[in-house]
């Protein structure tokens, strides 16, 4: 609210709190104009100020009191428009703050989390935010302080009979809203849960949707998400309910506070101690007041539902990061791009131990591939040379540099991936392929697919580079969104690449083509080639076989079909795998060969 680095808000901060002063002061002399037009009516002048003549007709103290509160509407709004901005820009920080901190927090919490609560989270919160700040601001000091200035009147001019009276019912229905808003906020959380679960399951559903259709689920992922909605249903028909009886109750308090007030004033008419004009006004000021005391309810209830709504956000923004840049931390320095594992020990989970002491060197410009069964450890190393978890025991060097001293910015830099399942973002070819380094011009962007070679393919499309690529990508094809993320590890240009199993989702024939784009990308950087198919390493200067997080064998493809070992046989399976998908393929093609020949044989 009063932010130091902006000048110009906290002046607005300023001006704002002059013209709400200027309101509840305007606001208060409201009703003195309504008493004197009242006792100039009855015709008794006792109470009416001596005023100039003109001033003193009943029509003009009318119009006096209109204007008043013309223009402490006026005063409301200028307040209100000056603020604006400062609240806007508190929101505003803290929902980038906590953006930030998401992209801070380590993989395994990503990996933990569901995307659509999360986001529902964030939005949520980010609303939440704004609540508040618009009615702790905006609404609780105004509030405060027409309290402030009413108790003064009536002691003052009416005795403290009536600001007792009034004390006690500001404090009973204050007593009244915090307690039922109390009951209300665990009902709003149900709700929120409810909202949550509803939200995270159509997300989820639609991310899946090709899944949703293969096996034919529509019915069953809709009746999922409607026993989600129909949690929330029960949930956001006990808020409106019990609102309902939230404000009867305010209703009532603040009714029979108002009635003692007036039989006392009335009972003073009556006595001649009064006048018409002091029942008016002491009526007035009741109802002036009942504005703010409704607004102390809604302002809790809104406090404290923007408070429930913000607080699984403030528990994202409690979660301290995995993976810290050290104090003296210093930028990684590249001289040759060796890498190298020195007994690295690491586990997901202290029970289940992933890799158990592996030690290799990447020779800088050299390319070693690693290998192994499912469950071996093969995809952590990459993601333990990004830095994205630390390890347990042992160090990870690069140029002899641990990758714990250096910041977690320049590690990645140095570093491209082509990952196994490239997700794209929804947006053009083009700002897929810039993703690789953002300010590189268009002529280098082109320059990068024609290296993937896939720049024939974005040309014979209809928009071009400008061609949106849809959810995750899913309007390219497997092999199409590889060599966009070939093309986008060329235009990064690192010194140090990995292939995490690049190409095991695709076909033979694609996997061939695109494995020309990798040996090209791949070429005098120092590379580590994560794979699944063997038959994409044969030329790999060095080959590592894990099994059980450990290194079994080592040494080139040659070398390692001498030893008739793990991987010989891992060669053996692919090879005969291999073989019968040729044979298939050559059945099918015999087969749709005849279909065509007996055709043409039919038409002769």
């Amino acid at each position: 609210m009063w932010p130091s680095d902006r000048t110009d808000l906290k002046v607005r901060v300023v001006w704002a709190t002059v013209f709400l002063v200027l309101s509840k002061l305007v606001l208060v002399a409201g009703p003195y104009f309504f008493k004197w037009a009242t006792d100039a009516l009855a015709g008794d002048a006792r109470t009416v100020p001596p005023l100039p003549a003109f001033l003193l007709a009943p029509v003009m103290l009318v119009i006096a009191y209109n204007v008043v509160r013309i223009v402490q509407t006026g005063f409301n709004q200028l307040r209100d428009a000056l603020f604006a901005r400062v609240g806007q820009y508190a929101v505003r920080q803290l929902a980038y703050r906590t953006f930030v901190h998401m992209h801070q927090l380590s993989l395994r919490f990503h990996l933990e989390r569901r995307t659509g609560g999360l986001s529902r989270i964030i939005e949520r919160g980010t609303k939440g935010i704004e609540t508040i700040v618009r009615f702790t601001i905006l609404n609780t000091l105004p509030t405060i302080l027409e309290f402030a200035l009413t108790a003064a009147i009536f002691a003052f001019a009416y005795g403290w009979i009536y600001v007792v009276v009034v004390a006690v019912t500001v404090w009973i229905y204050t007593w009244f809203t915090v307690r039922a808003s109390d009951w209300r906020i665990n009902i709003r959380r149900e709700m929120n849960d409810s909202d949550t679960d509803a939200n995270t399951k159509a997300i989820d559903s639609l991310l899946n949707f090709e899944t949703v259709k293969y096996f034919g689920n529509e019915r069953m992922e809709a009746q999922r998400f409607d026993r989600s909605m129909a949690r929330y249903e029960i949930a956001a028909t006990k808020t409106w309910t019990s609102l309902g009886w939230l404000n009867f109750g305010q209703g009532l308090i603040f009714g029979v506070g108002q009635t003692i007030v007036m039989v006392l004033s009335a009972r003073e008419v009556l006595a001649g101690t009064q006048t018409v004009g002091d029942f008016v006004f002491i009526n007035a000021m009741m109802m002036q007041l009942s504005v703010p005391l409704n607004f102390i309810g809604f302002i809790y209830r809104e406090i404290r539902q923007g408070l429930t709504d913000i607080e699984q956000m403030f528990d994202l923004l409690d979660v301290p990061q995995e993976v810290e840049d050290k104090p003296d931390a210093k930028p990684l320095t590249i001289s040759e791009g060796r890498v190298e594992f020195r007994d690295v020990h690491f586990a997901y989970d202290a029970a289940r131990p992933i890799l158990k002491g592996i030690s290799f060197t990447v020779p800088a410009g050299k390319t070693v591939a690693i290998v192994g069964p499912s469950g071996a450890g093969k995809s952590t190393i990459s993601r333990l040379l990004y830095r994205f978890y630390d390890i347990q025991q042992g160090a990870i060097l690069i140029d002899g540099q641990d990758v714990r001293d250096v910041t977690q910015q320049s590690l990645r830099a140095a570093i491209g991936m082509v990952p196994q399942d490239t997700v794209l973002f929804n947006d053009t070819v083009a700002y897929n392929i810039r993703y690789g380094r953002m300010e590189a011009s268009e002529e280098e962007v082109r320059e990068a697919a024609e290296l993937a070679q896939i720049g024939d393919f974005i040309g014979s499309l209809p928009d071009g580079y400008k061609t949106m690529v849809g959810e995750r990508g899913l309007k390219l094809s497997g092999g199409e969104k590889q060599r966009v993320a070939i093309a986008r590890t060329i235009l990064k240009a690192p010194p140090i690449l990995i292939l995490d199993e690049a190409t095991s989702a695709l076909d033979t024939h694609t996997e061939q083509e695109i494995q020309t784009s990798l040996d090209l990308v791949s070429r005098d950087r120092t590379t580590i080639v994560i794979a699944h198919r063997l038959s994409t390493i044969i030329r790999a200067d060095e080959i590592i076989v894990l099994r059980d997080g450990l290194i079994a064998e080592r040494g080139s493809h040659a070398n390692l079909l001498k030893q008739h070992g793990l991987y010989a046989q891992m060669w053996e399976r692919q090879r005969e795998a291999t073989e019968a998908e040729e044979k298939l393929r050559i059945a099918q093609e015999t087969d749709e060969l005849g279909v065509v020949v007996r055709k043409r044989l039919s038409d002769l």
